[in-house]
C-alpha cells in the first residue's frame, strides 16, 4: 500500500495527469443528484418490470415452475452480488481517484475492474456443473420443481459471462457520471428480455416453445447484447478513462486489493440476501410450498420499491466517492440528506401501494385462491419493514462509498442472520404462518439503529476531518 500511495502523490504532482473537473465536483448537488440517478431510476424500474413479466409467463408455465424460479433466486443472486459488488469497488475507487486528479490509478482501476469480473465470471461457471440438482434437491422432493429449477439455472449459470461484462462496463460509465449511457444499456437488455421471453417460452413462426430451457437463453441473450453495447459506448464516450491500458495488461494487485478491499463486504453484503432467503424457504416449506411462492411472488413485486432506491445509490455512490476525494465536506453532507428524504419518500409510497392492493399485486401471478390468503397478510406485514429501509439502504451505500465497507457487511449480516432468519424461526414455531412475516420489520428496526451508530461515527473519523483539510 505504502508503494501505491507514493505512486498516487507522483502522479497527482504531474501536470500532464491533472483532468479537467468533472461535473461531479461542481455542479449543484440537487440537480447533479437527480441527473445522474432519474436515468438509473428508470432503467431500474423497467429492470423490475422485466422481473414481474418473466415471471407472469413463468407463471402460465405451471405453479411448479414459479416456485422453481422462486427457489432459484439465492443462485442467481449470489452471481449478481459477485458482479456488482466486484463493481461497487471499481466505483468507489475509480470515482475517488477523479476527484484526486489521479489519471493513472482511475485507469488502473478500470481494467483491473474488467478482469476480476471475468475471473468471478468463469468461477460461476465452473460451480454450475456441480450444485444446481444437490442445491434445488435440498429444498425440495418434487421432481418437476428441481428439474424445472436445474433446467432453468444452468443456462443462467454457464452462460454468465455476458451478465458480469454488462455489469462492469455499465459500472464503468456510472462511475464516471456518465448514468444516461447506462440506463440505455440497462434498459435495452430489459427491453429485449421480455421480447425475446415471450417468444421463446411459448415459440413464435419457425421458434418453438422451449419452456424454462427458453427462458434461460433469452435471458443469456439479452445480456450479451448489453454487454455488447456497454462496452461500445464506454470505448466511444468514456473520456475519463484510457482504455488504451488493457494492452499489455497484467493485474496490479495492490490496485486489486483496493477494489477488494471495498467489493467484498459488498459481495458479502448482498450474497448474504442468499442465505437468507434460502434459510426463510426451508422455514416456509414447515408450512407450505404455497409460502414460497408467495415469497417468490413478494420479491418481484418488491422490486418495484427497492429498485428506485437503488437507482437513486447508483447516482449518490460516485458523487459521495468522487467529493471525498475532492475534500468536499459539505456536497458530501448534502448528497446524503437529500438521498435519506428520496428514499424514504419512495419507500412509503410502496407501503401504500402494498396495504391497499394486496390482492390487486397478487392476482397479476395468476394466483389460487390459496395463494391469495397467505399473500394478502404477507404483503401487508412485510411492507412495514419499507417504512425504515430506505434510511438504511442508502447510509449502506454511504458507506461503500467512503471506503467503509465493513459497516454495511457487518449490518447486513446482523440484520439477514443474526435477526431476521432467527426470528422467523422462533416465530413459526407458534404454529401460524402469518406470524413469520413479522421477522421483516423486526429486522429492519435493527438494521436502523446499527446504521445510525455507524453513521455517527464515519462522520466523526472521515467527513468532520475534511474541514480541516480544505484549500
Amino acid at each position: 500500500m505504502k508503494e501505491l500511495t507514493q505512486e498516487n502523490s507522483a502522479v497527482n504532482d504531474s501536470p500532464a495527469n491533472q483532468a479537467p473537473e468533472n461535473k461531479i465536483g461542481v455542479m449543484p448537488v440537487n440537480k447533479l443528484l437527480f441527473s445522474m440517478a432519474i436515468p438509473m431510476i428508470f432503467s431500474m424500474l423497467v429492470q423490475a418490470g422485466y422481473n414481474i413479466v418473466d415471471s407472469i409467463f413463468v407463471a402460465n408455465l405451471s405453479q411448479d415452475a414459479l416456485t422453481a424460479v422462486s427457489l432459484a433466486f439465492p443462485l442467481q443472486n449470489i452471481m449478481v452480488s459477485l458482479a456488482i459488488g466486484t463493481g461497487v469497488g471499481v466505483n468507489a475507487l475509480l470515482s475517488k481517484s477523479l476527484g484526486e486528479k489521479n489519471q493513472r490509478i482511475v485507469n488502473l482501476a478500470a481494467v483491473n475492474g474488467i478482469f476480476l469480473a471475468f475471473c468471478s465470471a468463469l468461477v460461476c461457471m465452473l460451480a454450475s456443473r456441480f450444485i444446481l440438482r444437490p442445491f434445488f434437491s435440498s429444498q425440495t422432493d418434487i421432481t418437476a420443481i428441481v428439474d424445472y429449477g436445474c433446467e432453468y439455472t444452468s443456462i443462467c449459470m454457464f452462460f454468465c459471462m455476458p451478465l458480469f461484462g454488462q455489469i462492469i462496463f455499465e459500472r464503468l460509465l456510472l462511475s464516471t457520471g456518465k448514468t444516461i449511457y447506462s440506463m440505455i444499456t440497462q434498459t435495452t437488455g430489459a427491453v429485449l428480455n421480455i421480447i425475446l421471453d415471450s417468444i421463446m417460452i411459448f415459440g413464435a413462426g419457425p421458434i418453438p416453445a422451449l419452456g424454462m430451457t427458453g427462458c434461460g437463453m433469452a435471458t443469456v441473450i439479452s445480456q450479451f447484447c448489453a454487454m455488447l453495447l456497454a462496452i461500445i459506448i464506454n470505448f466511444k464516450v468514456n473520456n475519463e478513462i484510457q482504455f488504451s491500458v488493457l494492452r499489455g495488461f497484467r493485474p496490479n494487485w495492490m490496485v486489486i486489493k483496493r477494489i477488494y478491499a471495498v467489493a467484498l463486504p459488498s459481495i458479502i453484503l448482498t450474497s448474504i440476501v442468499s442465505v437468507m432467503c434460502f434459510g426463510l424457504n426451508k422455514i416456509l416449506l414447515l408450512f407450505t410450498e404455497s409460502a414460497v411462492t408467495v415469497f417468490g411472488i413478494y420479491q418481484k413485486l418488491q422490486s418495484f420499491v427497492f429498485m428506485p432506491v437503488f437507482g437513486l445509490n447508483s447516482g449518490m455512490v460516485p458523487i459521495i466517492a468522487y467529493n471525498y476525494g475532492a475534500h468536499k465536506p459539505d456536497r458530501i453532507i448534502q448528497t446524503i440528506k437529500i438521498s435519506i428524504a428520496s428514499a424514504v419518500s419512495i419507500m412509503l409510497i410502496g407501503f401504500t401501494v402494498f396495504h391497499v392492493f394486496p390482492e390487486e399485486l397478487l392476482l397479476v401471478f395468476k394466483a389460487n385462491e390459496e395463494l391469495v390468503q397467505i399473500g394478502i397478510p404477507a404483503l401487508k406485514t412485510i411492507s412495514y419493514s419499507f417504512l425504515f429501509a430506505g434510511f438504511g439502504i442508502i447510509l449502506s451505500s454511504v458507506f461503500q462509498a467512503m471506503e467503509h465497507g465493513l459497516f454495511s457487511m457487518v449490518i447486513s449480516l446482523c440484520r439477514q442472520l443474526v435477526i431476521l432468519l432467527p426470528s422467523a424461526y422462533l416465530l413459526a414455531q407458534t404454529g401460524n404462518l402469518n406470524n413469520v412475516w413479522y421477522a421483516f420489520p423486526i429486522a429492519e428496526v435493527g438494521a436502523v439503529t446499527m446504521c445510525t451508530i455507524a453513521l455517527r461515527k464515519i462522520y466523526k473519523d472521515k467527513i468532520k476531518p475534511l474541514y480541516n483539510t480544505q484549500s
